[in-house]
């Protein structure tokens, strides 16, 4: 039996970068002291995607600076939680035109800094490794696998609770799937007094959206013979 109360397998900073800019809807474009907020959602409904390059050789600093734009987007979470922004990043460099291969659509930006803001503290992420990381495979589906888990099957949530440390389930209110990742389900926690977070991690780190459905029945299995050993044990 399995009881969760330790982060498990999480996204490193890029990955979590990767994810909000393949999954981010909107954006706020910050240029000479104005702010416009902009929509990145195509026609099929998706992010249109950034490119990210480095900086070529022979721009000087003070060439990038006077050019620099900065981007903002907010992570935030699908269900109504209490504080919802679960991160915010902060790009900035200078636009460029498309010049390449697949950069026809979406936006081109010579890489200047990748600042990622969470709840545990703030993070500068260098652009190797975010040309490195692929964005998490559930990254376009999460809002809606996360809403349907709690709207249309909200019976499986409780179940999920009992995977939790059973000191962190005393006095819990309400408890509401916050994240899911490659790597496990986020679930908040919330208390008269405030909330905490904890993560269940699947069994096996999923490659692909396809995944989710049988990692998320082995969780529930965990969970079911978890609630019947605890039957077993008061009942004797």
């Amino acid at each position: 039996m399995r009881i969760f109360s330790s982060p498990g397998g999480r996204p490193t900073s890029a990955e979590q970068v990767r994810t909000i800019l393949a999954s981010a809807q909107s954006m706020s474009l910050l240029t000479g002291g104005d702010r416009t907020e902009i929509s990145r959602t195509g026609a099929d409904g998706t992010a249109s995607p950034l490119h990210l390059h480095p900086a070529p050789d022979g721009h000087t600093g003070t060439e990038r600076e006077l050019s620099t734009t900065t981007l903002e987007f907010t992570d935030i979470a699908p269900l109504p939680a209490r504080s919802r922004v679960r991160a915010r990043l902060t790009l900035t460099g200078r636009p460029l035109p498309p010049n390449g291969p697949g950069t026809e659509t979406g936006r081109c930006l010579e890489f200047g800094r990748a600042v990622l803001t969470t709840p545990t503290g703030r993070t500068s992420v260098p652009l190797d490794e975010l040309l490195a990381a692929a964005p998490d495979p559930l990254a376009t589906r999460e809002a809606g696998l996360l809403t349907h888990l709690a709207d249309g099957h909200e019976h499986l949530v409780p179940l999920l609770l009992r995977l939790v440390e059973p000191r962190l389930r005393r006095h819990v209110r309400r408890a509401l799937p916050l994240a899911l990742d490659r790597y496990g389900l986020t679930l908040r926690l919330e208390y008269p007094l405030g909330h905490h977070d904890v993560r269940l991690p699947f069994h096996r780190r999923l490659h692909h959206a396809d995944q989710f459905g049988p990692q998320l029945q082995a969780l529930l299995a965990t969970a079911r013979r978890a609630s019947h050993r605890s039957r077993l044990f008061h009942g004797s």
